[in-house]
C-alpha cells in the first residue's frame, strides 16, 4: 500500500507544477492582451518554462539516481513555486520569459522524480497502471488549468494566475518533502540493470525518437486549441478553457486504461502503434472540421486533446524499463528533454504557420509527424519479457 502513497506524492507534485509549467497556454488571449503581444509572442511566452525544462531535465535525472526523488522534488518543485510568483510582479515580456524558463527548469524535477517512482515501487505487471496513474498527473494538472485558470484571469488578470500557480506548486512541494521515502528493496524485472550504456540498444532511440514525432500533433492541439476555438467558432476563453478541461478529465482515464492494456499483454509499443493509428484518423477529421467550421472541429478537437497524449505513458515507461534501475533517471530526462526540443521548436512555427495558413494547417503538420511516426514504432519482435 505504501507504494501507492508514494506515487499519490509523485502525482501531487508533477500536478501541482503542471499549472505553472504548461497550464499558460489556456490563458494566451489574456497574456496577448496583458503585454500587447502578437499571438507568436504570447505562444513563445506561454512556453517559456520549455526553455528550462529542456536544459535541466537530465540533471535532474542525474541528480535523483544519485540522491532520490524526495531532494529533488522538494526543492525543485518549491523553487519553481518561488519563480511564478516572481513573474506576477515583472512587466517585461523579455524577464517575463527569464523567470519562466527559470521556473521551468526547477519545476522539471517533477518529471523525472515521478517517472522514477514507478520503476523503483512497483513491479513490472503494475508499471502499466502505475504509470498511467503516473501520467495522469500532467493531465489531473491541466484539467485543474482548464476550470481554474481562466476564471481567475478575467477576474484576477495574468498576475492571479501566476500566483494560483506558485501556491499550488508550494504545497506539492512541502508534501513531497515530508512524506516520500525510499523503496525497501531492489526489485525485479528491469532491463540493463548490471553494467554499461542502455544506448547501445536500437529499440531505446527509437522509443525517443517516436515521442519526438508525437510531440508536433501534442503540442499543436495544447497549444493553440483554446485559440482556435475562439477564433475560428466565437467560443469565449472560458468556454473553451473548460472543453478542453473535460478533455483533460477523459484523457487521465484513457491514460490508466492504457496502462491496464500494457499490463494484460505484457507489451508497450504495439499498443503505442495502435494508439497512434487512432490519433491520425482524429487528426484527419479535425483538418476537415476546422476546414469547414461545422462542429466536427469542435469535437475532434476535444478528442485530439485525449488520443494524442494517451500513448505518452507508453513510450516514458518503455525507455525507464530499457534504461534499467541505475541509468533511469539520466534517460527519462533524456526522454523528456527531447519531447521538449522539439515542443520548443514547434510552438513558434506553428504559430507562423497559423497566422499565415490557418489553423487546419498547424493540424495537418501534426497528423503528417503521426504518419511519419508509424514505422517508427519498435514494436517487431517485441515480446512480453520486454522490447
Amino acid at each position: 500500500m505504501k507504494r501507492w502513497l508514494m506515487l499519490a506524492l509523485g502525482v501531487n507534485a508533477h500536478a501541482g507544477v503542471t499549472l505553472g509549467l504548461f497550464g499558460l497556454p489556456l490563458v494566451m488571449p489574456e497574456i496577448e492582451r496583458h503585454f500587447g503581444v502578437s499571438l507568436v509572442v504570447a505562444g513563445i511566452m506561454a512556453n517559456a518554462p520549455a526553455l528550462g525544462v529542456m536544459v535541466a531535465l537530465v540533471a535532474w535525472g542525474a541528480l535523483a539516481d544519485r540522491h532520490g526523488e524526495r531532494l529533488i522534488l522538494g526543492v525543485g518543485v518549491g523553487l519553481a513555486a518561488v519563480l511564478f510568483a516572481s513573474v506576477a510582479f515583472v512587466e517585461r515580456a523579455w524577464a517575463v520569459v527569464v523567470l519562466l524558463a527559470l521556473a521551468g527548469a526547477a519545476g522539471s524535477a517533477a518529471m523525472v522524480g515521478g517517472g522514477r517512482i514507478v520503476l523503483r515501487w512497483f513491479e513490472p505487471p503494475e508499471r502499466g497502471v502505475a504509470m498511467g496513474v503516473r501520467q495522469v498527473s500532467f493531465t489531473l494538472g491541466m484539467a485543474v488549468g482548464a476550470f481554474a485558470l481562466p476564471p481567475v484571469a478575467l477576474a484576477y488578470g495574468l498576475p492571479g494566475v501566476l500566483i494560483v500557480c506558485a501556491c499550488v506548486s508550494l504545497l506539492a512541494a512541502v508534501l513531497a518533502g515530508l512524506f516520500l521515502a525510499e523503496p525497501p528493496r531492489a526489485l525485479s524485472g528491469s532491463a540493463a540493470a548490471a553494467t554499461g550504456s542502455p544506448y547501445r540498444q536500437p529499440a531505446l532511440w527509437r522509443v525517443h525518437a517516436t515521442s519526438a514525432l508525437h510531440v508536433v500533433p501534442q503540442v499543436v492541439v495544447s497549444t493553440y486549441g483554446v485559440n482556435c476555438l475562439v477564433r475560428t467558432y466565437g467560443w469565449d476563453g472560458v468556454g473553451a478553457g473548460q472543453l478542453f478541461g473535460v478533455a483533460a478529465i477523459g484523457g487521465a482515464a484513457v491514460r490508466v486504461a492504457v496502462g491496464r492494456w500494457s499490463d494484460r499483454t505484457g507489451l508497450r509499443m504495439r499498443p503505442l502503434l495502435l494508439l497512434t493509428l487512432g490519433s491520425v484518423a482524429v487528426l484527419a477529421l479535425l483538418i476537415t472540421g476546422t476546414l469547414t467550421r461545422t462542429w466536427l472541429g469542435p469535437a475532434m478537437l476535444a478528442l485530439a486533446a485525449v488520443t494524442t497524449v494517451a500513448g505518452n505513458g507508453l513510450a516514458y515507461l518503455a525507455a525507464g524499463e530499457l534504461a534499467g534501475p541505475s541509468w533511469a533517471g539520466r534517460v527519462l530526462g533524456t526522454h523528456n528533454t527531447v519531447q521538449n526540443v522539439v515542443s520548443l521548436a514547434v510552438t513558434p512555427l506553428a504559430g507562423v504557420l497559423i497566422t499565415s495558413t490557418g489553423f487546419w494547417a498547424a493540424f495537418a503538420a501534426g497528423l503528417a509527424c503521426a504518419l511519419i511516426s508509424l514505422p517508427v514504432i519498435p514494436f517487431r519482435g517485441e515480446s512480453a519479457a520486454g522490447l
